[in-house]
């Protein structure tokens, strides 16, 4: 038993290191994917943006997305920008589901379709709705609404404070009580830092 279990340990690390690699092996290539693009060897670059895009990496498939969308060392092509916009936005990447709704918004290669555009802004936060009913989700809210009456109630307090300082200034000025210089100098010391 002790023999199996060190042999799937050693799988397991070797499984683990295997990954690690490969997503240093993808950032390397994305990298050197955008420097060949910048240099102006668009065609390799796409070459190795599908590769990652077919695989489902979300950075790749944006990036071509974003280089037909404009043209960029490519033929013009909304309908391929569209196309790749989708297999990132169906990874989970917001900028692209943005630039669907955008697209969907203005009718950039597609017909223009407000309810559809709307549907793509909010992919994002309907995709977690789920969420926001759970006890913990609202104890969280709770917490951060205390918070907050919490922060503002201080800042009022502190700018109350400092009004009220100058109006007394002012009026001790005006009825000729102290020197002005001096009372500008003590509001000013007075005032307390927030953190």
């Amino acid at each position: 038993m002790n023999r199996f279990l060190a042999l799937l340990a050693l799988a397991l690390m070797l499984a683990t290191a295997s990954l690690a690699a490969n997503a240093g092996n993808v950032d390397d290539e994305l990298r050197q994917a955008a420097k060949l693009h910048k240099g102006g060897d668009t065609a390799q670059a796409v070459a190795i943006w599908k590769t990652w895009a077919e695989k489902g990496n979300a950075d790749a498939a944006y990036n071509l997305a974003v280089i037909h969308q404009f043209g960029d060392g490519v033929v013009l092509d909304y309908a391929t920008a569209m196309r790749w916009y989708k297999v990132a936005a169906e990874q989970g990447d917001k900028v692209s589901q943005f630039q669907i709704g955008l697209m969907y918004q203005t009718g950039l290669g597609v017909e223009a379709d407000p309810e559809e555009a709307h549907r793509w802004f909010t992919a994002h936060r309907t995709h977690h709705m789920h969420h926001a009913h759970t006890p913990q989700m609202q104890a969280w809210r709770e917490q951060a609404r205390v918070m907050l009456d919490d922060r503002d109630r201080r800042e009022s307090a502190v700018a109350s404070g400092r009004d009220g300082a100058q109006v007394v200034a002012d009026l001790k000025r005006r009825a000729g009580m102290v020197d002005a210089r001096r009372i500008e100098t003590a509001t000013i010391e007075a005032t307390p830092a927030l953190r």
